[in-house]
């Protein structure tokens, strides 16, 4: 791919047959992880479990992942990125049958929540590696963008098809929704199928020494980013997992915690859209500082006894910087890695994300349990503005 002239995106830079499908892929696996991983609270309360084991069926979903990430990232810096999403998207229609036809214990929803994990991280392990691999330098911010709008819409459908559902009940169809996660998650497999390989690499190209984790963990500024990208991931998963509590401790129906998560999904779309003009306006880093500090001030409302429409104004502004902050947070680690250890990185930040989604979840239901679902939103507040202000300040001193 030839760099364009200008700042701007040129369609030289950008692998438009391998973009398609990597879009539409993006957008039907998110779509079913919202199914799957909001109704399994659901489920999860109509089974009377107490509100610690909501944490810990989430947690599963993270625990293998930590261990199998630098192995997943190594297998793609030998150029299997497509191949990852080949086997990620079958392990997802595996675990979505799981979900359909099994998932009427503790011990099932646990299993498949676990194959629903490491699915999870083949799947955004290898679509960031494809994102990286259909542009050029100058194209990387335009495809990253379009990969997230992708993403967004995939997380807008899956919450309005619970909504859809549910009608005025105060808990969905369960059944029913598993029943369409399971078909939704076919299609994965046709968009996967059509994405092609990498060229297979040269036998002097392997010739370079492996990267060590550690060396790569010293880089200046990579830490900060890092541990951002943890918080605005478990942000987004403890706000899919807890708002469903939230709205039965509150009498809010099932269709409204559906419509409030769609809102918050679209204007993660609206902000993606304008992602690329507004990061060259503003810079990374106070474009990061804004966006943590105000998805911040967003869950801070959530703690607070607000009404409903209170709890859509707050959800506005959630999608908006939060949508900012999780595109900044994928594409700040390419930003700051080098090249012949870019699946690596990529994966060391799903590793942190995964380790954040095993603890948080965990140490968030025993503080559900003593103070209420609200003193998470007021930990997940505090630790979106501290976090921004330490990848701010951390790339003032690069």
């Amino acid at each position: 791919m030839q760099p364009a002239a200008s700042g701007e995106a040129s369609a030289s830079d950008v692998d438009y047959r391998l973009l398609v499908p990597l879009v539409l892929n993006s957008a039907i696996i998110q779509a079913v992880y919202a199914i799957m991983r909001v109704t399994t609270s659901y489920r999860a309360i109509e089974l009377d479990l107490p509100v610690i084991w909501i944490g810990v069926i989430s947690a599963t979903f993270a625990i293998l992942p930590i261990f199998l990430a630098v192995w997943v990232g190594r297998f793609m810096d030998r150029g299997n990125d497509a191949q990852a999403c080949w086997i990620g998207a079958a392990l997802m229609v595996v675990a979505c049958a799981g979900f359909r036809y099994w998932a009427g214990s503790v011990t099932t929803l646990l299993i498949m929540m676990a194959l629903l994990g490491i699915s999870h991280l083949f799947m955004m392990a290898s679509q960031q590696m494809l994102c990286i691999r259909c542009a050029g330098p100058r194209g990387r911010d335009a495809v990253f963008g379009n990969y997230l709008v992708a993403s967004a819409i995939g997380q807008g459908l899956g919450p309005y098809i619970i909504a859809w559902s549910s009608g005025s009940a105060r808990l969905p169809p369960t059944d029913r929704l598993y029943a369409i996660g399971f078909l939704i998650s076919l299609a994965s497999l046709v968009t996967a199928a059509a994405m092609r390989p990498a060229p297979k690499p040269k036998a002097h190209e392997h010739s370079g020494a492996v990267v060590p984790v550690r060396t790569l963990m010293r880089q200046r500024g990579l830490m900060a980013v890092l541990i951002a990208s943890v918080i605005t991931i478990t942000a987004q998963d403890l706000l899919v997992i807890y708002l469903p509590l939230l709205g039965a401790a509150n009498n809010i129906t099932a269709r409204d915690v559906g419509t409030l998560l769609t809102v918050r999904s679209a204007f993660s779309l609206v902000s993606r859209m304008g992602y690329v003009r507004v990061i060259r306006l503003v810079g990374r880093g106070p474009l990061t500082l804004a966006s943590m500090i105000g998805a911040g001030i967003s869950f801070a409302c959530l703690a607070l006894p607000i009404p409903l429409s209170a709890m859509f104004a707050a959800m506005v502004l959630m999608g908006f910087s939060l949508g900012i902050a999780t595109t900044l947070s994928l594409t700040n680690v390419v930003d700051l890695a080098s090249a012949a250890a870019m699946g690596t990185v990529m994966s060391l930040r799903i590793t942190g994300n995964r380790i954040g989604q095993v603890a948080v979840p965990f140490i968030a239901s025993l503080i559900a349990a003593a103070a209420g679902v609200g003193g998470i939103f007021v930990i997940i507040a505090l630790s979106l503005a501290a976090s921004g202000a330490a990848v701010h300040f951390s790339r003032q001193e690069t």
